[in-house]
């Protein structure tokens, strides 16, 4: 995108849903930095570690890059059904890398984050749009309590699901896995959503090389992104899922990237069904692309699919990974 185009664009007013996680880190930092980026509120969800672990991480993450003013919002401490699963044996044992972050107790005060949510939406100036990178609980809980506010985002995006890959399972994204009943609550509610799955979420990275750059550059948020990178990088090695050389996934900070610059994302408009009973499917999402009824439906199966989403199906991964690398750096 040249000086010309970005002149044209406006701000995008923006609240993030996270469940931080050393990706969701990465959103937050460049969330905080990308000068089109109004961010009005971040509510944490439990996913990536438990509730009170995402809140301090959260609050590091934003004192980290000078914005302890966002309103911050303590969300589901667990899914709708089950306990909580954390993911520490990949973010560390407290979510974000053991990278020993500290906040500074500006922050300690929360808002219920349906509460947060249901305000930061109502009392909107212009269309706000909702990043959603852990699991869709509060999203859920935020549809079932007032589903006309829920419908008032002009867009969401939700770091969820797959064309047929898994991470937790076989066939389970985690953030769908950890909450299947909620992300069916979110798909089936006829909100404006893209998933934004792992066959995309998996696509854009930065080099090593990149990492040792942010890593010298002045700003704090540049320096956490490249310590986070960091250890990404040696978690995916440690557990065998670098996809591609030396390349670091930045994660769910794509799916924030998707909302700043939808050009860089390929979408088609599909009937989505998440899966809730299935011993080895369960929290899969079943993308139905094909152009006619099946004979499983003609013979007396389960009926066709009736959710329609925009399931991201390719991504512009280096429009993306250059969107980050230019946001982060303190010379941008």
């Amino acid at each position: 995108m040249d000086a010309d185009d970005d002149a044209k664009r406006t701000m995008i007013d923006v609240v993030l849903d996270v469940d931080t996680g050393v990706d969701d880190a990465l959103a937050l930092l460049l969330a905080c930095r990308h000068p089109l980026v109004a961010l009005k509120a971040v509510t944490c969800v439990a996913g990536n570690a438990a509730i009170d672990q995402v809140v301090a991480n959260t609050r590091a993450v934003l004192a980290t890059a000078g914005r302890l003013e966002i309103p911050l919002g303590r969300g589901a401490a667990g899914p709708l059904i089950g306990n909580h699963r954390n993911a520490s044996h990949f973010h560390g044992s407290d979510g974000l890398g053991d990278l020993g972050l500290s906040v500074a107790s500006a922050a300690d005060a929360t808002a219920p984050a349906v509460e947060l949510l249901r305000r930061t939406i109502l009392m909107a100036e212009r269309p706000l749009s909702l990043v959603c990178l852990g699991p869709m609980t509060n999203l859920a809980l935020l549809v079932r309590q007032h589903p006309d506010i829920a419908a008032r985002c002009e867009r969401i995006i939700c770091m969820a699901g797959s064309l047929g890959r898994g991470m937790a399972t076989p066939v389970a994204e985690f953030n769908v896995w950890h909450d299947p009943e909620a992300a069916a609550i979110c798909l089936s509610a006829g909100l404006p959503i893209t998933m934004y799955g792992l066959e995309v979420f998996m696509e854009v990275t930065v080099t090593s090389e990149t990492v040792a750059d942010l890593l010298e550059d002045p700003s704090p948020s540049a320096v956490l992104a490249g310590r986070l990178l960091g250890y990404l990088a040696d978690a995916s090695h440690r557990l065998g899922d670098m996809a591609s050389g030396d390349d670091i996934c930045i994660g769910d900070a794509g799916a924030l990237c998707a909302l700043i610059e939808p050009a860089g994302l390929t979408t088609g408009r599909y009937p989505v069904e998440v899966e809730l009973a299935g011993t080895w499917t369960r929290g899969q999402t079943v993308v139905d692309r094909r152009r006619r009824i099946g004979e499983g439906e003609l013979h007396g199966g389960a009926p066709r699919h009736r959710n329609l989403v925009d399931v991201a199906v390719a991504v512009d991964a280096k429009r993306y990974s250059a969107l980050f690398l230019d946001a982060l750096r303190s010379t941008n």
